[in-house]
Parts: C-alpha cells; structure tokens; sequence
C-alpha cells in the first residue's frame, strides 16, 4: 500500500485487500468533494495506466478528497463500490465497458449513489460515448472536472443492469466467436458487419415478447433492446437514442442477412425509420418494459457480458442514475 501526498495529508485506514490503492487527501477546500477513482491498470493495453501521474495530479488539484483505487482482479472494483460509495460524492470507472459494468452494477442498487462518471480506457467505450465524454483520457478528465450532471436511465434484468445494450440471437454469437485480436483491432459491431462471420445460416429461434406496445411470437435471429447509441466503438442501431426519456429502442431482425443490417442503419443515422414502423424482415419499437421468452434458451448479450439466459423480464428504471456527460451531439 502506497501513500501520495501533497500538501497536508491525514492517515486513513483502508481494508487489506486493497492491496493496489493509492490515496491522496487534501484539506482546506470550504466544502470538500469526496471522488474516488476506480482504475482497471490492464484496460485499453494499458491506456490509463500510462497516464496515471496525470491523472492523479490533475484530480488533487481539482478536488478536496482524493482516493485511486487500482483494481488487480475482476470484483476488486465492486467490493470498493460496495464498502465505500456511499460515503462519497464522485465515483470514476476508469476502464473499459467491462469494468464500467462491473462498477456500475455495484453501484446502481445502493440507496445512496454518488455520481458517476466514466473515465474510458477500453476498446470500444460506448456508453461514454453516448454521453459525449471524449476517448482522450486527459480531455475526459477535463469533462469529469466541470461536473456537468445529468440523470440516465438504466436497463434492468434478473438483477443484472446495463447502461447500453440488452441482446440475444447472433449479437451474442459474434461476440462469443470473436476473438481478442479482432476486438482490439474493429470493435465488436466493426467486426460483425465487416466478416463473413455475420451470416448464421439456420440460426433463427422461436421468440416471444409482451410489452405495452407490441406482442410477437414467430422466428427471429436478432433482439437487440437499446438505451445508449454506440455499440462497439459507433453508431449502430439506434444512433439517435435518448437516455432521459424511460423508453429502450427495440429492434427485431428475423433473418439476419447483412442487406437488412445495412438498411436499417442507413435508416436510422438519417433519421427517416418510423417509430413502430414494421416490415417483412425488421420490426422496431420503443417500450418501457418487456417480457422475452425464447426456444431454445438464448445467452443474453448484456454490455457485451454473458450473465444469464432467456426467459428474462428487461425494464426501465427511468433517470436513476446522475452521471456526468460531455458533448452530446
């Protein structure tokens, strides 16, 4: 455990197995802003780690109370979350969409959430992109400081969250077949639209959704349930979507051909797909809730992690969640 100071600093005592954390505490703010910094060293090769002195020195001067915390295994940043913020005012994943995840479903359940922001040093970093917070770590860091605040809805499941996407059919397959080098390399919807590998032939299943605005029950390939705009680093399926408005983008695909893909996105970044506007190969619509059955049983595609399986219920749980953001276009 390592110590950084500047200025006057207190001892704190921390629990053993934050074996990696470095804190810095600042006195003589008038009112003193508590943040605390989750880092995945490993993230991004590294993105965030090369920046760390920066990072650090930037934060200490920016706020009164200052704790980095580097995670060194997957669940370090959920215990953090879990023992520590509520007794803070700013929570920071600094990582990619796993550990943003990982942090954000600690956090989500708690009765007294700090606000949130993302720090991305990942691959893709979608959600902070659909906030508009820049992928140049300095330039996001400038962001976080202004402390710019809006409430986002968040998607729930089996007591799972998500902030971006909810998916079953070959949006999981590409993501289960694809490998590390191809992710680092295009990003998971990069990848899924440029190789052969998008066309499952004989892979449709039997679905069934309830929801408010629509009941379906036939063959499908692709359910994609959307709160954010990015997936794999762009703008794919719902490149307009509204994370303050209680609803998901819903997009049923029944086969699966890149023809159909590419016309729905052609669509949708020129803004001329109707709501609820339905045809022979896509249906789309916007709901707060639905309930999605599928034969057989389908691994669910959440944030890009595999948790569970259908049947599942996935609802809004509308602006519950204060995050920082950007530029949002």
């Amino acid at each position: 455990m390592q110590y950084f100071s500047a200025g006057r600093v207190n001892a704190i005592q921390v629990p053993k197995y934050f074996d990696a954390i470095k804190i810095v505490i600042f006195k003589g703010a008038e009112k003193v802003k508590k943040v605390a910094l989750i880092i995945n060293p490993q993230a991004g090769k590294c993105k965030l780690e090369k920046e760390l002195d920066k990072i650090e020195s930037r934060l200490t001067k920016a706020f009164a109370k200052v704790t980095i915390y580097q995670t060194g295994q997957e669940g370090d940043g959920k215990r953090f979350v879990e023992q520590h913020a509520e007794e803070i005012d700013l929570l920071i994943a600094g990582g990619g969409d796993g550990t943003v995840f990982e942090i954000m479903n600690a956090l989500v359940p708690l009765e007294n959430r700090p606000v949130f922001a993302i720090l991305p040093g990942g691959t893709c970093n979608d959600f902070s992109r659909t906030l508009g917070i820049s992928q140049k770590p300095l330039e996001a860091l400038e962001q976080i400081i202004m402390q710019k605040c809006m409430h986002v809805d968040i998607g729930s499941y089996h007591k799972h969250y998500f902030l971006n996407f909810w998916g079953i059919g070959i949006i999981s397959k590409v993501a289960e077949e694809m490998d590390d080098a191809n992710k680092q390399l295009l990003g998971r919807i990069s990848y899924y639209l440029n190789t052969s590998k998008l066309v499952f032939q004989d892979k449709a299943f039997s679905l069934k959704i309830r929801s408010e605005e629509l009941h379906y029950d036939e063959k499908a390939e692709l359910l994609v349930v959307g709160n954010g705009s990015y997936l794999g680093g762009i703008q794919s399926f719902f490149p307009h979507a509204d994370v303050q408005d209680g609803k998901f983008d819903v997009l049923i695909v029944k086969e699966a051909k890149l023809k159909y893909l590419k016309k729905w996105l052609e669509a949708k970044i020129q803004d001329d797909y109707p709501e609820n506007e339905k045809d022979d190969d896509i249906i789309y619509f916007r709901t707060s809730k639905l309930e999605v059955s599928a034969s057989p049983e389908q691994n669910i595609d959440c944030d890009g992690e595999f948790l569970d399986k259908t049947p599942a219920i996935v609802e809004v749980l509308p602006k519950h969640l204060k995050m920082i953001y950007g530029e949002i276009q």
